[in-house]
């Protein structure tokens, strides 16, 4: 209400000499705009598209559990794959734009495979919108990222786990780094952040994140994520575990190339301590 009373504050000065009836009309018609304004939520989540998706996936999931966690406004799908070996190590793996924690390229692969290395895997449904929606259309939800990966943390913490690696692909990649570069919990359980085909958007985010970093991406990726790449290793300079790779031939979603991404992931989780 305040917005409100500047623009009558300010219209009364320019308006003195005008006509009375005129100046309630315009009045009438400010407040009705500010208030429209005002009206208008910001961008969230389509809640019924993950619920879509969650259906199908709980139709045809072969590997894990279906679970719901609540982000403090909504449920949302996990899946959970815990191991038979304990290990203090879990996995959260974040997917990319627009899609779900089940995709057939990276995701997938990542989720199960890592759990077939040992690791509890908690693969997050983030936040979605229309399938024509850009990176850019998703900028107003990035305030929803951090309670869907804490959501997921804390339920790795209830199953045993100490520590905490985040894997993310693409828009997943974006979301996981605004989370980070956010992080004001000194005791988080998060040890490292493997991020997969990270676009220019990340750069200044990397500038906030100071755990160990592995920044992968193929020689075949988005224009965006290999133009970007430089810029990235430059914005990391300040953490000394950072770390890139390039994969010869692999693609965007590494087409054909998604047992070498578990591999290598696998073998950095492996050699941290």
């Amino acid at each position: 209400m305040l917005v409100v009373a500047s623009f009558i504050n300010v219209f009364n000065k320019y308006a003195k000499k005008r006509k009375e009836k005129a100046r309630k009309n315009t009045i009438n018609f400010l407040l009705m705009f500010v208030l429209l304004v005002f009206s208008v939520g910001s961008p969230a989540s389509d809640i019924e598209k993950e619920k879509r998706w969650a259906s199908q996936i709980s139709d045809t999931l072969m590997d894990g559990d279906v679970i719901y966690l609540s982000d403090g406004k909504n449920d949302f799908l996990a899946l959970d794959m815990p191991t038979e070996e304990k290990s203090d190590i879990g996995v959260l793996v974040m997917h990319g734009i627009g899609i779900h924690p089940d995709w057939p390229e990276v995701i997938n692969p990542l989720r199960v495979g890592l759990a077939e290395a040992g690791w509890h895997t908690l693969s997050l449904q983030m936040p979605i919108l229309k399938n024509s929606a850009t990176g850019e259309d998703y900028l107003p939800l990035m305030k929803e990222v951090a309670p869907r990966i804490e959501a997921g943390i804390k339920h790795l913490k209830k199953s045993g786990v100490k520590k905490v690696v985040l894997v993310a692909h693409s828009l997943g990649a974006q979301m996981t780094s605004y989370y980070l570069a956010h992080l004001s919990d000194k005791k988080s359980p998060v040890i490292a952040y493997v991020a997969i085909g990270m676009g220019a958007s990340n750069s200044k985010l990397l500038k906030n994140i100071n755990l160990p970093v592995f920044d992968i991406y193929g020689s075949e990726d988005l224009k965006d994520v290999m133009d970007s790449a430089a810029d990235r290793m430059k914005s990391s300079s300040h953490n000394k575990k950072y770390q890139q790779e390039k994969i010869k031939g692999a693609d965007h979603f590494f087409n054909g190339k998604n047992e070498i991404l578990v591999k290598i992931v696998t073998d950095y989780i492996r050699s941290l301590k």
